[in-house]
């Protein structure tokens, strides 16, 4: 069998409901270039017999079942490890790629670039209605020299935070440090953005896959990782100057207005309240305001949010999480 160019690079974990469409969806683009690489962290559905039916249609599919789940940072790492590409497209294993996705990938690696960031559009989780057309809101690619990091954090981040966006070389990947980034949720954004890049990085405007928005395993968890391990993650990337990541981070206003949005969600409540601001540390003033907004009705803040979020227009994705909360959030 010949050497891949291109490994589809998916971690998963009880995902039988979706990866078999993802599968069925990528098969057809598959050529000798490209293989799919599926490390399963420990499923306890039926993920392992949906996958080894498709492996009975094409051998250009891997598949390995861990012993134990190590989280969604061990887990890709693993199947960046175990690919034998050239360049790893890190996927989700429930999202869908374009007829033309891969041919264009694949059109792009010979020009040697470090990273390639795939646009995508955000759909609804049965994918029948479009939610925002381009995740990067650009209509022509862009192209960052290797030393142009900071540029290319400035214009990827928060969008990059969905990992089945990035093509990254492996070499590259094998090279940098990993484990300081297992927990944070996005070991591949601390992968990219350690050092500067040996060669350039490419944005391609196009959208060739389609996200499942509302989807993600830790959606129950959104309070956690938006409102701590995210700011955490980006104030750790030294390699940004200080000016552009506290660009990013969150003033108190904002993280005021972030606590009523996941209260508005169910996403936060008692519980969190307890976790994050209980613990000796805390200003008394934020455990108050903290501890009010857990208390309040969800339905109340929820309909003053998407009340305000609709008067200015903004925040499309917002609205779309507050209309949905209940199947979003307890039903993850």
């Amino acid at each position: 069998m010949k050497m891949p160019i291109l490994s589809i690079c998916i971690a998963t974990y009880n995902r039988a409901k979706f990866i078999g469409e993802t599968l069925e969806n990528i098969i057809p683009q598959l050529t000798d270039a490209v293989e799919i690489v599926i490390v399963d962290g420990a499923s306890t559905d039926n993920t392992q017999k949906v996958v080894h039916d498709y492996i009975q249609r094409s051998a250009r599919i891997r598949y390995v079942l861990l012993p134990a789940n190590g989280g969604v940072d061990h887990d890709y790492n693993q199947v960046v490890e175990l690919a034998q590409g050239e360049y790893c497209w890190l996927l989700t294993d429930d999202d869908l790629l374009k007829p033309d996705a891969i041919s264009t990938v694949l059109t792009e690696i010979p020009k040697g670039y470090s990273l390639i960031v795939v646009n995508a559009q955000v759909m609804n989780k049965d994918l029948s209605k479009v939610l925002q057309d381009k995740l990067i809101p650009i209509d022509a690619n862009e192209r960052y020299d290797g030393s142009k990091l900071e540029q290319l954090f400035q214009r990827v981040i928060p969008y990059i935070s969905f990992i089945g966006c990035v093509v990254i070389n492996r070499a590259l990947w094998m090279q940098r440090e990993k484990t300081q980034y297992f927990g944070t949720e996005f070991i591949h954004v601390g992968v990219i953005f350690q050092t500067p890049l040996p060669t350039p990085a490419l944005i391609i405007a196009e959208p060739y896959s389609s996200i499942r928005y509302g989807n993600a395993q830790w959606t129950s968890r959104a309070f956690e990782i938006w409102m701590f391990k995210w700011p955490k993650l980006l104030y750790s990337l030294t390699s940004i100057s200080e000016k552009t990541r506290q660009k990013h981070q969150m003033t108190n206003p904002l993280r005021l207005m972030k606590i009523i949005v996941y209260r508005a969600l169910g996403a936060y409540s008692l519980k969190e309240y307890q976790k994050w601001f209980m613990p000796k540390g805390s200003f008394l003033s934020w455990k108050f305001v903290a501890w009010i907004i857990a208390i309040l009705p969800v339905s109340f803040v929820n309909l003053v949010v998407l009340s305000l979020l609709k008067m200015i227009k903004k925040q499309p994705l917002f609205i779309y999480d507050l209309e949905n909360s209940e199947n979003n959030y307890k039903n993850s």
